[in-house]
Parts: C-alpha cells; structure tokens; sequence
C-alpha cells in the first residue's frame, strides 16, 4: 500500500481518520512544508510569483506545476 503523507503537517494519512488542515493552508496562502511521499521536511523556496519545495529523495514541486491540475 502507497502511504501519504500531509503536506503542511508531515504526518501520515490514514483512511477514516480526519486530518486538520491549518487554515492558511486551506485558503492556498501556504506552501507545502512536508514530502506527500515520504513525510520528510522540505526545503521550500517562496517568491513572488510562485514558490518551489524540494525533497531530498523525491524532487522537486512547483506552485506552477499544482495550477496545472
């Protein structure tokens, strides 16, 4: 099974259980600070136009990248 990972709190998803969302998360003021993949912390990059956060084992996300979906 593929474990997910919260992005603004790192901690692990589990199926039923509600996850809290910090609210300026929520709103699309923050970006992500922990790997969906694995949990680990990021180094995130925030500019005007947009920001980036990097994972050490999984690459690199853009802010780009998730307003494309």
């Amino acid at each position: 099974m593929d474990e997910r990972y919260n992005p603004f709190t790192g901690k692990r998803i589990v199926p039923g259980l509600d996850d809290a969302m910090p609210a300026a998360a929520a709103l699309g003021l923050e970006p992500p600070r922990f790997c969906e993949h694995c949990g680990r912390r990021m180094v995130v990059q925030i500019s005007p136009d947009g920001w980036w956060a990097k994972c050490s084992r999984h690459g690199v996300t853009e802010s780009a990248q998730l307003e494309r979906r």
